[in-house]
């Protein structure tokens, strides 16, 4: 039923972006048209991976370790696909959350360890060392809204989890040795219900970017529990965000034709940057890659893209999918040439790209 709702407002959402073509209008900012002719033809995916038997919601890599790459999928189902990259078959299935869909999954460092939140309301910890596949504890969220979480590993055996509540517009930080709360970040004026997050260890302790339904941007200091800056990012919901945090600068998407980039200081404090126009409306996700040179957006119109993270410049459309991408993410390979693209779809497959020599 969650499942549905989410494709309803993504839906609405989007049929209204197309009608009215809403962009975000400031004459400060430069505007760069996506449709340039680009230098060079768009790359064939690598490979497809095939057997989701649902739409894919969510991604995650985890190369590192002694052991062979493995890309994480999380299904409309309810089922976690985890895919062995060497041989690109699924090695194992996990099943739970009650056939809800898995909207969000991370690996902790120690990479034996997945957390995965589904439409169940839960969050799930698994151990997956030794071939197991059990889930070890598991937290009720309440939460029916479109959020997913946020985990931060700021040292070894210490992680904070930040999880969307039963309250819409709430953001709760969690201390997961304990599911002790920590925090409860609430605005102070209406916002609307929030759609994305993410959380990260700046100097001064802990900081949380949120977007909300109104298009608004908040910066929170987690330590204590106030906002350090809001900002107006866009006209329409922000679906979703990224953090170069060594570059002070993020990336925002939503179902309008305009991504945004705005910096921030080292007070926090957000400033609207460059935005780029989209052919078409409606970003589901989007991922800054590791070495902060280029990102991709997942695209309701079924496209993968990629940009340069300085000047927002438009460098490929990848073109594969038959129904909307709903999920990106870059590998984290220690071997540059290796690292690699994976987009997911509602068209239940997912693409691998190497795109390393294209940015």
């Amino acid at each position: 039923m969650f499942a549905v709702a989410c494709s309803d407002f993504i839906r609405r959402t989007r049929d209204s972006a197309v009608r009215t073509g809403k962009l975000l209008q400031n004459p400060r900012i430069k505007i760069t048209d996506v449709t340039a002719v680009m230098s060079r033809p768009p790359p064939d995916p690598l490979f497809i991976l095939r057997g989701s038997g649902a739409a894919v919601n969510t991604l995650h890599f985890c190369c590192g370790g002694d052991g062979p790459p493995f890309l994480y999928s999380g299904s409309g189902k309810g089922a976690i696909h985890v895919w062995n990259l060497t041989t690109r078959r699924a090695e194992h299935v996990l099943e739970s959350h009650a056939g809800n869909s898995v909207i969000w999954l991370h690996t902790f460092k120690d990479s034996s360890s997945l957390i995965s939140q589904g439409r169940d309301m839960r969050v799930c910890v698994w151990d997956l060392s030794e071939d197991r596949s059990t889930v070890t504890d598991s937290l009720l969220t309440g939460s029916v809204g479109f959020s997913q979480c946020s985990l931060l590993e700021s040292r070894p055996g210490s992680a904070l989890l930040a999880h969307p509540t039963e309250h819409m517009e709430e953001v709760s930080v969690v201390d997961m040795r304990s599911w002790t709360p920590v925090c409860t970040l609430k605005p102070d004026s209406k916002l609307g219900m929030l759609m994305c997050m993410k959380m990260w260890q700046a100097d001064s302790g802990p900081v949380l970017c949120a977007g909300y339904e109104d298009g608004s941007l908040v910066f929170w200091d987690v330590s204590h529990r106030r906002p350090f800056s809001c900002l107006k990012a866009h006209p329409e919901p922000v679906m979703c965000l990224d953090v170069d945090v060594c570059r002070q600068k993020g990336i925002s998407g939503s179902s309008e034709k305009i991504l945004q980039s705005w910096t921030f200081d080292d007070q926090q404090n957000l400033q609207m940057h460059d935005s780029v126009q989209m052919t078409n409306p409606g970003v589901s996700q989007l991922c800054i890659r590791a070495d902060g040179k280029i990102l991709a957006t997942a695209g309701w119109d079924n496209n993968i893209r990629v940009f340069g993270l300085k000047k927002l410049k438009p460098l490929a459309v990848l073109q594969h999918h038959t129904d909307m991408v709903n999920s990106v993410a870059f590998s984290d390979h220690q071997d540059p040439p290796q690292r690699l693209l994976a987009a997911g779809s509602k068209d239940q497959r997912i693409s691998v790209w190497s795109i390393y020599s294209e940015s």
